[in-house]
């Protein structure tokens, strides 16, 4: 009878993967766990401590630094496959989950499923024929080399594909591979698996190539299991049922979701939401039970496109069945930092980025061209971002793919502080308090077409005391609404007060704080 070995890939929520690990192992099935190396050492220590009595689960022997689109991502899978393939001999599947993922079936259902046929799942589509990707670089992610992260270094890493291009560096795909693409989230048998370890210890110029690829985990295995086994042995498909929006972000499942997700021909889904605590519950239960008969109907994808398509006829604004949760989410983190300053505002959310690798997005409700990922369409203009807040703040939370982010806003967008604080995540804000000389006020006043190159030094002097009244009802505005965890970094104050601020801002450790604090001139002009 099939046994599963689950490949899990972590980075947070640790008491979630202590229920997942003891839920799947309890079936009898394995687990390895690979724990991003950028997560707490508490929280990985937690885990360990709570899994280490259960014989069915090991750890990736190295803990990598993961980001999205890199290599480090198939690095640290084939950590915990390695892991797995040592320590489970007994087992017969390897199956690739994240922490977002659930089984939508019973593991008796699982194993029969497995044991009908003796084939490996994994989609994977030829990669330039198919039209698989639907936005950004298509054949760049393969032909140059990217040493650089697009979400984390955006500007350096176009920079470094416009100067490959026009030195011609592009290179040549290795020619005995047919290079596919497809979901990461596969399912393979042993012997694939011991092949493409095999693989990996052979073809080093393989392992180089792909090393420097931009999202290989779509390319990497999809492309060596084609290149190792048979095509009557693949099945092109993924057992996890996922689905996307029409901005080209996951869809979140709730608590009313749980037959839909059982009518589904997969043995697993996501991503299941932080907040669909009962959904959680009824699918940990199927895991275990034994007899249970499914009817599938394979519906999910059409019934999702059908009620989309009744929002763009004159329903918009009804309520649809993937949208019944509209909060950022209980366990999220929002913080803005306040400031009438931009470049100040934006000085220090840099330092932010490097200072603890927390995502940040300056003033994306101010400034058009601010500097966002593309997210389908939503984030074309202020007006749509604005329109649609909580779903551009949802999906920028799954595209960096962490429970805290931080953005600017200036003090005029009271309404939007009061929307985020009303929200179920915790939104903490920050006000920067600066000093405004004459010609700042003077400039902000033409920024804002109160003023031109052509105004009269009379009548810009007859109005920087308005301006000067202006600014200040704006702070007084937002201290009088009353904000919980409101905390204000003042020019006047010094490193030791701006470190205190920022230390309860961000919930970061003191020296980290003192750390972001010691950047010299912050609120310099």
């Amino acid at each position: 009878m099939a046994t599963i070995a689950f490949i899990l890939l972590c980075h947070k929520d640790p008491a979630a993967i202590i229920d997942q690990a003891t839920r799947l192992t309890a079936a009898g099935d394995y687990m390895a766990i690979h724990f991003d190396a950028r997560a707490r050492i508490e929280d990985y220590q937690k885990i360990r401590t709570a899994l280490a009595d259960n014989p069915r689960v090991t750890f990736a022997r190295k803990r990598l630094k993961c980001g999205w689109g890199e290599w480090s991502l198939v690095a640290a899978t084939l950590q915990a496959v390695e892991a797995a393939a040592e320590a489970f001999p007994r087992a017969t599947h390897f199956y690739m989950v994240s922490g977002d993922c659930m089984a939508i079936k019973s593991a008796e259902y699982a194993h029969d499923f497995l044991d009908a046929e003796d084939v490996d799942y994994i989609e994977s589509a030829d990669f330039f024929d198919d039209g698989w990707i639907k936005t950004g670089i298509k054949e760049e992610r393969l032909i140059y080399r990217h040493y650089l992260n697009e979400r984390t270094h955006k500007w350096w890493f176009y920079k470094s594909l416009e100067w490959q291009r026009r030195l011609g560096l592009a290179r040549k795909i290795p020619e005995d591979l047919q290079m596919c693409i497809g979901s990461q989230w596969w399912c393979l048998r042993r012997r694939t698996i011991e092949a493409i370890l095999d693989f990996t210890r052979e073809r080093r110029d393989v392992m180089r190539f792909f090393r420097t690829t931009w999202i290989p985990d779509e390319t990497f295995f999809q492309t060596i299991v084609r290149h190792l086994i048979p095509e009557r042995e693949i099945r092109s498909r993924t057992l996890t049922f996922l689905m996307f929006t029409e901005y080209g972000m996951p869809v979140n499942f709730y608590n009313d979701h749980y037959d839909l997700l059982l009518s589904q021909d997969f043995l697993f889904a996501r991503k299941i939401s932080p907040e669909a605590h009962a959904l959680k519950r009824r699918l940990g239960q199927l895991y275990a039970a034994e007899g249970v008969r499914f009817q599938v109907s394979n519906e999910g994808r059409n019934l999702y496109k059908f009620l989309t398509g009744r929002g763009r006829i004159g329903q918009r604004f009804a309520p649809r069945f993937w949208e019944t949760e509209s909060t950022l989410g209980r366990d999220r983190e929002l913080m803005i930092v306040i400031c009438k300053k931009w470049h100040v505002a934006k000085r220090l959310i840099e330092r932010i980025r490097q200072g603890s690798n927390l995502p940040a997005v300056a003033y994306l409700f101010n400034e058009d061209q601010a500097d966002l990922p593309d997210l389908g369409g939503i984030e074309a203009n202020v007006a749509k971002r604005t329109r649609h807040r909580r779903a551009l703040m949802r999906m920028l939370f799954d595209y960096y793919d962490s429970d805290r982010l931080v953005i600017c806003m200036d003090p005029s967008a009271i309404d939007l502080m009061n929307d985020f604080c009303s929200d179920r995540a915790e939104t903490r804000l920050l006000e920067m308090e600066c000093q405004f000389t004459d010609e700042f006020l003077i400039g902000h006043a033409k920024r804002v077409g109160l003023a031109s190159e052509q105004t009269p030094q009379e009548a810009l002097r007859r109005l920087l005391p308005t301006l000067r009244n202006d600014i200040a009802f704006e702070a007084d505005t937002i201290r009088e609404a009353g904000f919980d965890h409101h905390y204000r970094l003042r020019e006047i104050d010094g490193p030791e007060q701006h470190a205190e601020a920022l230390m309860h801002f961000l919930a970061v450790p003191r020296q980290t704080a003192e750390d972001i604090a010691a950047l010299d001139h912050l609120f310099s002009d």
